[in-house]
């Protein structure tokens, strides 16, 4: 009966937020014709990506041309694609690897890949590990072994990260990483000078390298400012806010402000809100906007309930924030939680193994399709349920309505 009443109503709600469907990952304008007249030179480069990593012969002819690559024969790059898969790479991986990097299916499997791969299983980056690394960035095989990549690892122990934490360094690298890597090394005693626990140094490898990579002068004057901002550098927020600092400049941070007063927060409010959950003020205005008109003019909250919690402003919009909306109102409308008895913005800071299982799999019996729905992302839209102005739950074809939160 329930699965009957979710195909029977068909009016959508949240109409701005329902942009779940993923983009093509390949539009162009190529078609099979391409392969004509002046083209007939890449037939064997196209063919082999066809056929070798599944591409379209769109995106083949694609690849071929835009990174100029073209195979004499099929021995360099079946090497590479049997040493990848000899370190545990899928066909998945290595055809996600081809479209980022095709050029690397010219080198020599044996003298060029092979010592980076064993490098790389080394100091403990080997496996499904390994595999995410090279698909987030394949560049990373272009590198000189001797003069990039050993080097920085080299370094990377004088900053204690530890080898279980190199994948997130190594899967950001760049050309200028060593370089970069020097100047991080240098700002360290800038931390320990003011009393960051060297313990916690490894657990801000996504924040550090951005917030240390200027001169030592910078680095002091924005030490120096966090500081005066409330933050103790032993808590674990300090870094995340010397982050935000260093890469927000003096303009930037006041059309911030700005920004945050259109919402009727006054200066205290975001700094409170900045000392409680500091990654908030890196988002862009776009994306905070988005958020704060759901939660404010859809759900019914009040601006200041969000500086309580700022975290709410760092979670996904279509991941975590509209489906857990979604499941909280078709329960209430369902009967089955009173609306005193939850708080969407205290709802949404807990885990997901919480929230499925005190929202979604105890009532799994009541609602049988509200897990698989909830597990692809499905929103009210799709039970035909609409919001009233105020943020209640209300049904399209008539039944009682509930009010906000």
């Amino acid at each position: 009966m329930f699965g009957l009443y979710c195909r029977t109503r068909l009016q959508l709600v949240f109409p701005s937020y329902l942009c779940f469907r993923k983009t093509p990952p390949f539009i162009t304008s190529f078609s099979s014709k391409s392969l004509s007249g002046d083209e007939k030179g890449r037939s064997f480069t196209v063919s082999y990506f066809v056929n070798s990593f599944g591409f379209s012969p769109e995106l083949a002819l694609f690849l071929s041309k835009k990174h100029k690559i073209q195979f004499e024969s099929r021995e360099k790059p079946d090497s590479v694609i049997k040493l990848l898969k000899h370190y545990g790479l899928t066909g998945t991986h290595v055809s996600e690897i081809a479209r980022k990097r095709p050029h690397l299916f010219l080198f020599n499997a044996e003298k060029t890949l092979l010592p980076k791969l064993e490098f790389f299983c080394s100091i403990g980056i080997s496996g499904t590990v390994l595999a995410r690394l090279l698909c987030n960035n394949p560049r990373i095989l272009a590198l000189s072994l001797e003069r990039s990549l050993r080097p920085c690892y080299d370094l990377t122990k004088t900053l204690r990260i530890p080898d279980e934490k190199l994948r997130y360094f190594f899967g950001d690298f760049r050309r200028n990483s060593l370089e970069r890597l020097c100047i991080v090394a240098r700002n360290i005693p800038v931390l320990i000078a003011h009393d960051v626990p060297q313990s916690s140094f490894p657990l801000w490898v996504p924040f550090y390298f951005r917030a240390l990579s200027f001169d030592s002068e910078k680095v002091k004057t924005n030490v120096h400012k966090v500081i005066s901002m409330g933050f103790d550098p032993s808590s674990a927020t300090f870094m995340k806010a010397l982050y935000v600092i260093s890469v927000t400049d003096t303009l930037k941070w006041e059309q911030k402000m700005e920004f945050y007063s259109k919402w009727g927060w006054t200066e205290d409010d975001v700094l409170l809100a900045f000392r409680r959950s500091p990654l908030f003020m890196s988002f862009s205005e776009k994306i905070i906007s988005s958020k704060m008109d759901f939660y404010v003019n859809t759900m019914g909250c009040q601006p200041s309930d969000v500086v309580g919690c700022p975290d709410v402003l760092t979670y996904s919009l279509e991941k975590r924030i509209i489906p857990r909306c979604s499941v909280i109102r078709l329960l209430q409308l369902e009967g089955l939680i009173a609306k005193e008895d939850v708080s969407i913005l205290t709802i949404l800071q807990k885990s997901e193994k919480w929230f499925l299982e005190r929202f979604v799999i105890k009532y799994q019996e009541q609602v049988p399709e509200l897990l698989t729905s909830y597990k692809e992302k499905i929103s009210l839209a799709k039970f035909g349920l609409g919001l009233d102005e105020r943020g209640g739950v209300k049904q399209v074809e008539g039944k009682a309505c509930y009010s906000a939160f």
